[in-house]
């Protein structure tokens, strides 16, 4: 039988020993993830979701963009996914991103969390680096930034273009997004390039089409989606064209995203054979492969439901469309699927007043090989 002494010293030991494993799988676990994780230049850890970060002020004038990235696979040369999503009329990067409702706090950091749908989607395309590049117009609207520069066209293509060129080592595929105004930023693009790039593979309205016109984008889409089947059209919108807001029409009879992405269904579908399906509330266009979609929100009640689309999972959709993971562990216009992965808080890095040179990342990646 053990004397009180001893079983007194038993007890002292065994919690330094336990405090020993516990530091010694941190340490290990720490380690793993070091070398597993590449911080790219000029970027700033942030959050609790291994993430980095950079933001770029005025370049060009009068916009705000942040880069938001996973600390993990630039190291293995992944494919980067580089989704470019243009802000909504109204609402901040910070909003955008998103974060656990607070009080006081503007209702805008819980309509969207694309900060949240994106760490979704880094669970499910693993094979793929997926990056998000966020678009502020200063004047929080893309089509106010176009109307006040002359230059919009040139400057559009430009942030598509140099902020591509970063990532030029990790073979970057584009997809545009973006949420209502944000529509405008996409549509300018296109009028800027002419014929839509090879490494776009992906672009998604989120009810957005505003600034459609059969004449000078309908023919491009045509193209485009006829070169190749890696191609994916995304278009959601929904009935505003009967909504009454503070006494009149929400939007002219051929202005909303009601009409404009039926019109712009009703020009591919010169090209492109669409199957109908009604689902309750939604009525899906699909064509074979499931490439093209439109999915339009019927609205007897006359509601506003602009931007519960892209709150109910909309951007998680417009990204997985068409693939083997569309309606997997999430279902549009369903319950939150991304609900664990908001954060308690948004930490936006200091901005700098440039777009780095590629070929600060060639260097970095060529050492890694």
């Amino acid at each position: 039988m053990n004397s009180p002494d001893q079983n007194r010293i038993r007890l002292e030991i065994f919690p330094v020993w336990n405090l020993k494993i516990a530091l010694l799988v941190f340490l290990f676990s720490f380690l793993a993830l070091s070398l597993k994780a590449q911080l790219l230049p000029g970027f700033i850890i942030s959050g609790s979701h291994n993430e980095q970060q950079m933001l770029i002020e005025n370049s060009p004038v009068n916009t705000r963009i942040l880069i938001n990235a996973p600390l993990e696979g630039f190291e293995n040369n992944k494919q980067v996914l580089l989704i470019f999503y243009a802000l909504p009329n109204g609402s901040s990067i910070e909003q955008t991103f998103g974060k656990i409702l607070e009080d006081g706090d503007h209702r805008h950091y819980d309509i969207q969390h694309i900060g949240a749908q994106t760490r979704f989607l880094r669970k499910v395309l693993k094979n793929q680096t997926v990056v998000v590049v966020y678009l502020e117009a200063r004047s929080k609207s893309w089509p106010l930034w176009k109307k006040n520069n002359p230059n919009y066209l040139q400057e559009t293509k430009s942030i598509v273009d140099n902020i591509t060129a970063m990532f030029i080592p990790w073979s970057p595929r584009l997809a545009l997004n973006g949420h209502s105004g944000g529509g405008r930023f996409i549509f300018s693009y296109l009028e800027a390039v002419g014929e839509i790039p090879d490494t776009v593979e992906r672009i998604g309205f989120l009810d957005s089409t505003y600034g459609y016109e059969d004449s000078i984008h309908g023919p491009q889409l045509v193209t485009w989606l006829k070169s190749g089947k890696s191609k994916f059209l995304c278009t959601l919108a929904y009935n505003d064209s009967v909504v009454i807001y503070n006494d009149k029409p929400l939007v002219s009879p051929t202005g909303g995203t009601w009409y404009r992405s039926k019109m712009m269904k009703e020009f591919l579908a010169e090209s492109f054979h669409f199957r109908e399906e009604d689902k309750d509330i939604l009525v899906w266009y699909t064509s074979p492969g499931r490439r093209i979609e439109f999915i339009l929100k019927t609205n007897p009640g006359k509601e506003i439901y602009h931007t519960v689309q892209v709150d109910l999972n909309g951007f998680i959709h417009s990204i997985l469309s068409g693939t083997k993971y569309e309606q997997k562990k999430y279902t549009y216009y369903g319950e939150r699927a991304y609900s664990s992965f908001i954060s308690d808080t948004i930490t936006i890095p200091p901005g700098r007043l440039d777009i780095p040179l590629p070929y600060d990342y060639r260097n970095l990646n060529s050492k890694n090989r």
